[in-house]
């Protein structure tokens, strides 16, 4: 991804649905105006979810999700519709294409009843109007009537799509709304054979681009700078609004950070930014009741090599077991890989899942939430067992309040 990129977890995603050859590749090309997908009167030619990121006026950044047909037959198709429905866990707005000459089939109608069921924002667009004869019928609030080769209502469509994916929730903030224009924020980025040569990760660039957005001064050092840093640039009576560690240097960087500066990790400030800190928090108690033979899932967003002492498959496990004293299970799953079934699990592990928007998120933090499941995040994890969290919390006192001083007596 380049540096002036949106990431795919802050685009809006639009996913196309439908019966085979109802037209969704026809209509993806037609609203994105290129050939993004391959289009044949075969059926299921569309055999796994197609994602592509643009720009798409008027929503702006998007991802763009065509997704194999809801009525696919065989082994190998019910495969492809579990996988088509799975889209839906991070759908924003989609867009349920039906063969306007064909109507609703019962296949569209399940369809229907899952987009509600999951609280989806969609929209009925009944495709090949151009063979239709007589005038159109009268559309109702979520129908409009297209036609993909015919160019009809196309922009119509995008119009109503901009509408579904706007949303009424406050936009939320990484660290903006704790910091002034002129702060100074100090961010602690190790480079070691883990690091990504000649970039920063994802959460660390964000989180620059948010203080500058907020007016503010990043100052990024390598954790052994950061004592020298504090010591010479931040003078008697002057210190930094706050310092933000990567969480594996997080001992270090407590060490070296003064008291009266605020501390905290990129990991737990994207567990609040995607909204689920106080569940991590919550989750992560669960450390101190593993017993011998449980079973964790740690989850990653994205998928990248793994180095040979990988932070999610290698470090984690092996501070977990030290922590612990017991011999647990581990599973361990990546990009949109996510288990439907999580009562095996005693705790959920995730990243800070910058690749991931916010809907897919919080599916997934339901899924454990009504699975009965603990969740949680690596940072809070390592906060946790090296007793940092209730610094790491000072910032967000709402959350520390409910917390202290019972629930993190252990974390003191």
């Amino acid at each position: 991804m380049g540096l002036q990129e949106t990431p795919s977890g802050e685009r809006v995603h639009i996913g196309f649905f439908g019966r085979r050859n109802a037209g969704k590749s026809s209509l993806v090309n037609a609203v994105t105006g290129q050939d993004l997908v391959i289009v044949s009167e075969v059926k299921g030619t569309t055999t796994d979810p197609v994602y592509k990121a643009m720009e798409l006026l008027p929503l702006g950044p998007v991802l763009i999700i065509d997704t194999p047909g809801i009525d696919d037959e065989g082994a190998l198709g019910e495969l492809r519709v579990r996988r088509a429905k799975q889209v839906l866990n991070k759908t924003d707005a989609a867009v349920l294409v039906i063969d306007a000459a064909a109507g609703k089939s019962p296949a569209d109608e399940e369809l229907i009843r899952v987009l509600q069921e999951k609280a989806v924002p969609y929209i009925l667009a009944y495709n090949k109007c151009d063979l239709l004869a007589g005038p159109l019928p009268e559309e109702g609030d979520r129908e409009i009537y297209v036609s993909a080769a015919a160019k009809t209502n196309i922009e119509a469509l995008k119009e109503r799509l901009a509408t579904l994916a706007r949303t009424e929730e406050p936009k939320l903030r990484i660290l903006g709304d704790l910091i002034h224009p002129a702060d100074v924020v100090v961010l602690v980025v190790p480079i070691d054979k883990a690091a990504p040569k000649g970039r920063l990760i994802l959460p660390q660039q964000q989180t620059i681009r948010d203080i500058l957005e907020a007016d503010g001064a990043a100052l990024v050092v390598k954790e052994f700078e950061l004592r020298e840093i504090l010591e010479h640039l931040f003078p008697s009576g002057k210190k930094p609004k706050l310092v933000i560690t990567d969480s594996q240097v997080f001992a270090k960087v407590s060490a070296d950070t003064p008291p009266d500066i605020p501390l905290t990790s990129f990991s737990i400030l994207f567990a609040r930014y995607k909204g689920f800190l106080l569940q991590a928090v919550q989750g992560v108690r669960v450390l101190d009741t593993l017993q011998d033979g449980d079973r964790v899932l740690i989850c990653e967003g994205c998928t990248h090599h793994r180095q040979c002492d990988d932070i999610g498959t290698v470090k984690l496990p092996r501070w977990i077991q030290n922590y612990t004293g017991k011999t647990l299970t581990w599973d361990f799953t990546s990009g949109v890989e996510f288990p439907e079934e999580l009562t095996p699990y005693r705790l959920i592990i995730h990243c800070g899942a910058c690749m991931l928007n916010g809907r897919e998120l919080r599916y997934r933090q339901k899924c454990a939430q009504d699975q009965g499941t603990a969740f949680t995040n690596y940072g809070t994890v390592i906060a946790y067992m090296q007793g940092l969290l209730k610094r790491s919390l000072a910032l967000f006192p709402h959350i520390a309040a409910e917390l202290e001083p019972e629930d993190l007596n252990g974390a003191d």
